[in-house]
């Protein structure tokens, strides 16, 4: 009786087992893959990557690294990848995020090539021809050609056609029309002549002479001159004036400069010499004033050595002239002496 109790017991609980199994096969599962214990897996979603794939357990998942690894999809199989590096003639359009792969296309002026599938440089329009769209990374640039009183002077992959410049009416004279590829050229007879430079593209524009009318004669003409029609442009060579001016406006300019320091310097140097001036002042009446006592003491001296020289010097002249006057003979021994000269030796001598 026991043993058929516990032998009911098991094949119920497995029929109970095997019914919830076939339920949980039936109900939806997003990934069509199940557990070894019957369990859906669960898909990992976008963001984050799968880390232990799901069968005995459930599937772990990892999130994904900012710009550097990615997941894109729902998956309970695919792990996080590495995001791509945009590299040669390819820019990055569009960072790498943890859901989202780096986008990579072609470089400025160049466009991905539906042919080679490689990046090739953008077409110039060249000239006579405008440019309708730019190049993108897409496509390539798409010109049209200029009618209706417009142009285009050179190859380019930015520039449209240009209208055409109009001449002012009883003041401008049209020396040239405009076409595809040049634009209308103006003359002002009213205004000094300039010879008009010449473009890349024309190499014999058409140019006014000095003094040349327009009626086409060959009189002087005092104001006269030759405009470009490309509005904003001006291009005159005026005989190398322009080209005068920059060395005189630099010379001008260096002297200026120059003139500038000189005078900071003289400045700087006077304001120096004046602030030395009154500390030069008090120094000099410092020392006068501790000089005086000893330049005192000196005068005093130096004042009774001349005394004492020239004590000296007059009782040496008064000695001289007493010795001068006691070398002096007698008047009477003067006579004596005359006397004796005159008499000869025989005479007698005077009686005094």
């Amino acid at each position: 009786m026991g043993v058929l109790s516990l032998v009911i017991f098991f094949a119920v609980v497995g029929v109970l087992v095997a019914s919830k199994t076939e339920q949980a096969r039936k109900m939806p599962c997003e990934s069509g893959e199940f557990t070894n214990s019957g369990e859906c897996c669960q898909e990992c979603p976008p963001g984050e990557g799968v880390e232990v794939m799901c069968g005995a357990t459930q599937t772990v998942c990892s999130q994904c690294l900012d710009s550097e690894t990615y997941s894109e999809n729902y998956s309970h199989t695919e792990t996080c990848s590495a995001c791509t590096m945009c590299t040669g003639l390819m820019r990055m359009h569009t960072p790498c995020t943890d859901s989202n792969d780096a986008v990579c296309v072609c470089d400025y002026n160049y466009y991905l090539s539906e042919v080679s599938a490689v990046c090739e440089p953008c077409t110039l329009c060249p000239a006579g021809q405008g440019v309708l769209a730019h190049c993108d990374h897409d496509h390539d640039t798409v010109c049209e050609e200029c009618v209706d009183d417009t142009y285009s002077d050179r190859d380019s992959s930015l520039d449209p056609c240009l209208p055409c410049t109009i001449c002012d009416d009883g003041v401008e004279v049209e020396l040239s029309a405009c076409t595809p590829v040049r634009d209308s050229f103006c003359h002002n007879p009213l205004l000094p002549t300039y010879m008009s430079s010449t473009t890349p593209q024309d190499p014999s524009p058409p140019s006014i002479t000095d003094g040349l009318m327009p009626d086409g004669s060959s009189s002087p003409s005092p104001g006269a001159e030759t405009t470009t029609a490309r509005p904003g442009y001006p291009r005159f060579i005026g005989q190398g004036f322009n080209e005068n001016l920059i060395p005189i406006y630099c010379s001008i300019l260096a002297a200026v400069v120059v003139g500038l320091v000189a005078y900071i310097v003289f400045k700087r140097w006077n304001s120096c010499k004046q602030n030395k001036q009154p500390v030069n002042n008090r120094q000099a009446t410092a020392a006068n004033q501790t000089m005086t006592p000893d330049g005192e003491k000196l005068q005093n001296n130096s004042g009774i050595s001349v005394d004492r020289v020239q004590s000296l010097q007059e009782q040496q002249n008064a000695e001289g002239q007493v010795q001068t006057q006691s070398l002096q003979p007698p008047p009477h021994g003067q006579e004596e002496i005359v006397v004796r000269v005159d008499g000869g030796p025989d005479s007698p001598l005077p009686q005094v």
